[in-house]
Order: structure tokens, then sequence, then C-alpha cells
């Protein structure tokens, strides 16, 4: 026989040497292919009868069919849809691993074009049924990976709306884990940019009221921004396992210290900190609270859920928390909100600054001040009265300055009194929230402040006009943009500054290169210096109103003019000093801005007096041990200069001159010791007898 006829003979049992000569050759060996491919009909047909028994062979055929589809087309053209059938009929009864072949064949047929991603992804979502958590990871990995592919070059729209409609399904499937993957699916979609859109929302807001608590949570950790793990329910996230640097330290006390270990640990703490810098923020986009389509709804909808909930009370404040955003961005009206929330407005409750948060929250200038009023009358009730301590007092204020902050109509006159009072109480926490909310109402509403606590009277102040319920502010014109130069102030310095480099050029030509005294305006207030150069220092109020108006209309600014507004309005608020104006001006921030989200540490937020730094702190222990008695065992003796005992003086000799008579202790006595020790003792009973 020769080699090639002993090659041909075992091509049918090493199918990746045939694959191999397949892909380099596919016509010179379309026979065995098609002997192959018999074979897999004829043992699919057996495995068919019995499809929960292991069957190696159909696994390798299935495999190999795969590699080669690409060489026969039209032989395969039937394959992948047998593949399909394969599974859908028989998926959760095949054996992991050749249920796991099957996938993967293909995912193979997929990528080479050879099957619509329709069918294929619509399989894999049903396939999440299966109770396999390495089955589902690899499908959730590939599902998101393939829609990221297809909508790479332009967003492939017809696909993106069939499997949306198939999601929306899904969610609502008996299987709890198909229902969650296929959630996690879609909110990963729509962190990477894929699926961004309103119908992607509004499908996941299905989800909130689901009564599977993973589900539901899911949703609601989405909406709130909250950065998790989406993989799989039930895996395990990265950091899980991972050793902190305590842990590490810790591992090195114990053992023998050698060079080795040392620089293990070096590594492992290098590697830690690494790894710590590399964890991104999380990242809270809001945009999918503005993409919901009837957030009224949606908002009494969960409420109606809230009250009748008997989750987990982490689940009702995350609920709480939605509603709040809901209510607060879209500014809703969900007036039973606030006395439910009002229930829960107590010191010794459990994440009570949460729920004050919440309050806050849904605050907005839209709800009836009446509604806001009993709210802060219970805060102010509860918390800020001298009975609790410092911290609970600096938390209610600080709720409270965050809920005017957003509906200024909420706070009484006489309650404002009240807690401006506290600006004189000995904690400091106490004072410095009691003077941020004075501070506020300065901004907001004057008059309801004490004539002493107005402060001093600043152009800033006579701008404010307290606004009634329902009343909007609405300007013609950019605050602060008087101070800019019109259109003839501006042709004017343009000349004036070619007259002058033409005169410095003759001034440089005629110089003898003596000094000249240089006038520096920085010496000067900022806000002065753009007041005396704009002309307005002699104006009345209607005169720069119209001149704002006249600027702002005529002209497109710049961002220097867009700084030089903000300098303005900084020094509209100091009043006649301005030696503190150059200070304030580099300020980037405003004095207080309600954004649509309020961070935690507004409410949490008690300025404490802070600790001493190394120095100041060793001197206070220096200071401590003068006249202080030294440490140790103090002497018990009348007489200081009295001498020793045998005892004290055998514990400061060597052990060398001792260690005899520890080793006598240990052996035994003899009889003519035990006879004097025992007469002692006769004769000390007889003396005390007598």
């Amino acid at each position: 026989m020769s080699q090639t006829d002993k090659h041909n003979n075992q091509l049918p049992d090493n199918l990746p040497q045939l694959q191999n000569l397949i892909k380099r050759d596919p016509e010179s060996y379309k026979d065995e292919f098609l002997q192959q491919y018999r074979h897999y009909q004829s043992t699919l047909q057996v495995f068919q009868l019995k499809p929960s028994s292991q069957n190696e062979t159909l696994t390798k055929l299935v495999v190999f069919l795969a590699q080669v589809s690409s060489c026969y087309p039209e032989e395969l053209a039937n394959f992948p849809q047998e593949l399909r059938e394969m599974l859908q009929q028989h998926a959760t009864t095949i054996q992991p691993a050749m249920r796991m072949h099957l996938c993967q064949a293909l995912i193979l047929l997929r990528n080479r074009g050879l099957m619509s991603p329709t069918s294929l992804l619509e399989l894999f979502f049903q396939m999440f049924r299966c109770q396999d958590k390495v089955l589902r990871k690899t499908l959730y990995n590939y599902i998101v990976q393939d829609i990221k592919n297809v909508n790479q070059k332009h967003r492939n729209m017809k696909l993106n709306v069939t499997l949306q409609n198939f999601m929306f399904t899904m969610l609502r499937d008996s299987n709890a884990t198909a229902a969650k993957m296929s959630l996690d699916v879609m909110i990963e979609l729509y962190r990477r940019n894929i699926w961004k859109d309103a119908k992607t929302v509004n499908v996941i807001v299905t989800a909130l009221f689901s009564k599977v608590t993973k589900i539901l949570m899911g949703a609601l950790q989405f909406f709130l921004g909250v950065d998790e793990d989406t993989a799989d329910d039930e895996s395990s996230s990265e950091d899980e396992g991972a050793k902190s640097q305590k842990d590490i330290l810790l591992a090195h006390r114990v053992g023998k210290k050698t060079k080795k270990r040392q620089k293990t640990m070096d590594k492992a703490l290098t590697a830690l900190k690494k790894h710590k810098k590399k964890r991104k923020p999380a990242a809270f986009n809001f945009s999918a609270i503005h993409l919901i389509n009837d957030p009224q709804d949606l908002s009494e909808k969960l409420f109606k859920v809230l009250e009748k909930s008997n989750e987990r009370f982490e689940v009702k404040l995350c609920m709480m928390n939605l509603i709040s955003r809901l209510v607060g961005i879209h500014k809703l009206f969900l007036f039973n909100f606030y006395p439910f929330i009002q229930r829960f407005l107590q010191p010794h409750q459990r994440d009570v600054t949460k729920i004050l948060l919440f309050s806050a929250q849904s605050s907005h200038d839209l709800v009836p001040p009446d509604i806001l009023q009993s709210v802060v009358r219970t805060i102010a009730d509860n918390f800020i009265t001298e009975r609790n301590s410092s911290e609970v007092m600096a938390v209610g204020l600080n709720a409270v300055r965050e809920i005017c902050a957003r509906c200024p109509l909420a706070m009484t006159e006489d309650l404002l009194r009240d807690f401006a009072l506290y600006k004189s109480s000995k904690q400091k926490s106490v004072v410095m929230a009691s003077r941020s909310l004075i501070h506020l109402y300065r901004d907001k509403h004057l008059e309801l402040l004490h004539k002493k606590d107005r402060g001093k009277p600043t152009e800033a102040q006579k701008e404010v006009k307290p606004l009634q319920y329902g009343e909007i502010d609405a300007k013609m014109y950019l605050p602060g943009a008087e101070i800019l130069k019109t259109k003839e102030q501006m042709a004017e310095a343009a000349l004036e500054q070619d007259g002058w480099e033409s005169a410095s050029e003759e001034e440089d030509n005629d110089s003898d290169g003596s000094w000249v005294d240089v006038h520096h305006s920085s010496d000067e207030g900022e806000g002065q210096k753009l007041e005396a150069e704009a002309g307005i220092t002699a104006m009345d109020e209607e005169d720069k109103v119209k001149r704002a108006e006249e600027i702002t209309q005529s002209r497109i600014l710049s961002q220097d003019d867009f700084q030089k507004i903000r300098i303005r309005q900084i020094s509209k608020t100091m009043g006649a000093d301005h030696r503190k104006e150059k200070r304030r001006a580099k300020v980037e921030e405003a004095p207080h801005e309600s954004g649509e989200i309020i961070p935690l540490d507004d409410i949490e937020k008690i300025h404490k007096k802070r600790r001493h730094d190394y120095d100041s702190r060793l001197e206070t222990v220096l200071e401590g041990r003068k006249d202080r008695p030294k440490y140790g065992v103090r002497d018990k003796r009348m007489d200081p200069h009295a001498s020793t005992t045998n005892k004290e003086k055998s514990k400061k000799k060597n052990f060398t001159m001792l260690k005899h008579k520890f080793k006598k202790k240990h052996t035994k006595r003899s009889f003519s010791e035990k006879k004097e020790a025992l007469k002692s003792s006769l004769l000390k009973k007889m003396k005390r007898r007598k």
C-alpha cells in the first residue's frame, strides 16, 4: 500500500487533518466532506431519539462542519437551521458540554455570515433559561458584542426594533433568570451608547413593576445611576476575594522576616495601588430619566407599588429615591408622597439622612407651599430642637436649606427667624448650618429675615425680587452685561489702539533707556476697573438695564466677556468694600446652585473642629506630662533612703549567680530538712497558743 492510499484511509478518523486539507483545497476533498456530512446526518437521527445522552461523535462532527462551512455553502445551506432547531427543542436536556459546543458552532456560522442575527440572538435569549452559569455568561457577552458590531458603522434600525420587541416579551418571561439576563443586556447596550434611545429606556421602565426583586432592583439601580456588575446576577464581582492593604500587612507580621517575603509584600501593595487607580468612579448618567415617556403616570404607579410593597427596606429606599428624582426633575405633582415620607423623618430612623435627601429632591417651586411647609415643620419638630445632639440639629438645618433652595416659599417668617437664632449656638456645626440658611435667604427672599440678619445692603440685593407661587422672573437681557463695551466704544478703542501702536514705535526709536513709572491695575479691584472702563459708574439702574439689553441683543459674547460678567456679578454681592474682591473673583462656584441631583454630603456635612497636625498634637502631649509622676511601680517604703531587701537585690543580679537556688527548689528535701521544718512549725503553734 502506498503512502497516499494509507493517508487517505486515515482521513475519515482524523477530522482536524481533514479540516486543514479542505480549507487548502476544497474541491479535491469534496468526497471526503460528503462522507462526513452523511455520517453527521445519520448520527443526528440517532441523537434525536435520546437527546439527553452524551454523543461525542456528533459534537466533533458539528465542530468540523462549522469550520469548513465557508468552503461548501450550498451543501451546508440547511446546517445552521438544523443546529438552531436542535437547541430550540432540546436546550434544557442536552449535556452542558455538548450544548456549549453547539452554541460555539452557531457563533462561528454567524461570524461567517451564514446565519441572520435575528434568528440567532432570539435563540440565545431563550437559552438564558438554561441552568448553566458559564453558558449564560458566554451568551451574554456574545449578544452585546454582536449587536455592537451590527450597529458600528450605521444604525440597523430594523434589527434593533425586532430585538427590542422580543426583549419586551422576555422581560415578562416566567423564568426569572432569563428575564434578568435580558434586562442586563439592555442596560449594558444603553451604557455603551449602542441602544441609547427612548424606546430602550421605556422597555426598561416595564421592569420596575416586576414581582421579582432582582429584576426590580436592576431597573431601579439603572435609573438611579448606580454602577453595578450586570453580567450575571449569580456571578461574583471582580474585587471579591481580593486582599486589602490591611490584610497584606497583617499577613506579613506573622512569620520570619526575609527579603523574599518583603519583596512579595511590596509587589502586592504596588499591584493593589494600581488596581485602585484603574477603578473608575461611578458614572452618573441621568439622561435615562429624561427619556421616560410619561413620568407623571410612572411616578403615580410606582408610589402605589411602594405603599403596598413588602420588600426589604433597602428596596423601598431605592423606590423612594427614584420617585423623588422623577418629581424633582420633571416637576411633577405627587402630593401624597410628602405625607408618606414624613412618617420616616425621625432621628432614630434607619438611613434618615437619605430620607431627608429624598424630601429635598422631590421639592420644586411648583409644589404648593402649604405641603412643603408641613415637611419643614416636621423636620423642625423632630430634628432642630435642643433636646437633640448638635449633629442631628445640623443635619436637620441642612435638609431645610436644600428644600428651601428649591422652593423658597416653603419657609415661613417666624420659623426662619427661629432658625436664625441658632447662629449664636455654642456648637459650631449648628452655627454653620444656621448661617448657610441665612445666606440662602439673603439671595432668595430678604424680607423674611430679621433686619440684623440681612447683612450690608448690596447692589445684588436690589435686583432680587421675591417670587410668588408660580411666578417666573424672565429677563430680556443677561444680568451683568452692562459692564461690556458697546459697538461704538469698541470702535473707538480700536482706533486708539492703532494710534498707540504707531506712537510707541516712534518712542522706541527716541528712547534713551531710562526707567518709566507704570501704574499697576492689579492694585485696584477688578470690578471697579471694569466699571470705570465701561463708564457706568454714574448710571442709574434703568440706564444700566437698557445698556445690558442693547449689548446682549446686538453682539455675540466671547469667553472673555462671560468672565467679565462673572466678575461684575460677584462685585455686586460685596457692596462698597472691594478689598476682598480680587480674592472672591477667583471663586469658580456660585454661592448656591440647586441642581437636579443633590449630593448626600450636602445633608450630612457637619462642621467640626479640625484635628491637630503632628506638631501641635505633640506639643499638647508634652504639656500634659509636666508635673506628672513617673511611670512604674511606686515604692511602698516610708523611708525612701532605707536599704532594699534580699528579694529586691536578687532582681538586679545576674542569672548565673541565682540559677543554683532555682535548681535547689525543684529537688526533694532531705529527712533532716523535713525534721527541722516540722520542729519550727510546732514551736510556732505553741507560741500562738500561749
